[in-house]
């Protein structure tokens, strides 16, 4: 009677985890990577550039930083933001003022989300290599792209500011294509197109597609 029982616990315990297993495969899909070498055109947005999250340009034609900045420039300004003549070369060893410029171009239908035009790749000690695009003031939507060998995966983090807390947007389905030749050489040449598997409301279809052009650091 006993081993009976133990058989039958054992069999309810492989069927419990086959369907966790199958749980996580359909909605955590990885797609396979198409690699080409024709994609030529629609990227010219990699030659625009902006500056780094919160700097800008003021009123007296100044570049200026606004938001999270080191405390120590508030006493080189005057009460109209005017950075003192004086104060220019400190202040500019604060703050970075180097041309960043575009590696994403994109649309989607995400929370909370204003637009970015920045996607940054790191090569893992695993051998992954992973994308996450900038967030801002007014997006917090994140896309996260890994890409290993000849599979990807994407999903989209979410951190409201509002009530709706920290979630995971899971890749349903979608197409990846790859410069083959410039990702060998260290550079993400892509266009993608992905659906998203929507975990706050099952009936508001989520997407995010567009076109990539990045280095990739390696850690």
């Amino acid at each position: 009677m006993k081993n009976k029982l133990s058989i039958i616990l054992l069999l309810l315990l492989i069927a419990i985890s086959c369907k966790t297993i199958e749980k996580k495969t359909v909605t955590n899909p990885s797609i396979e990577i198409e690699w080409t070498t024709d994609l030529k055109s629609g990227f010219s947005f990699k030659e625009n550039w902006g500056y780094k999250e919160g700097v800008y340009k003021n009123s007296h034609g100044q570049l200026s930083c606004d938001g999270s900045c080191p405390a120590a420039i508030d006493r080189m300004k005057d009460n109209t933001g005017k950075i003192y003549k004086d104060s220019l070369q400190a202040f500019y060893k604060l703050i970075d003022t180097t041309h960043v410029y575009h590696s994403l171009r994109s649309e989607n239908r995400m929370y909370e989300y204003s637009g970015t035009d920045y996607i940054e790749f790191k090569k893992l000690k695993n051998g992954t290599i992973k994308g996450e695009s900038q967030s801002n003031v007014s997006t917090h939507s994140n896309l996260i792209i890994e890409l290993k060998n000849n599979s990807c995966n994407a999903y989209v983090y979410f951190n409201s500011i509002r009530n709706l807390g920290i979630n995971t947007f899971p890749l349903k389905s979608g197409t990846i294509k790859i410069d083959k030749a410039l990702y060998e050489s260290g550079i993400v040449k892509a266009v993608f197109d992905f659906e998203f598997v929507n975990t706050l409301e099952t009936d508001n279809q989520l997407y995010w597609k567009g076109k990539i052009y990045s280095n990739i650091i390696t850690e």
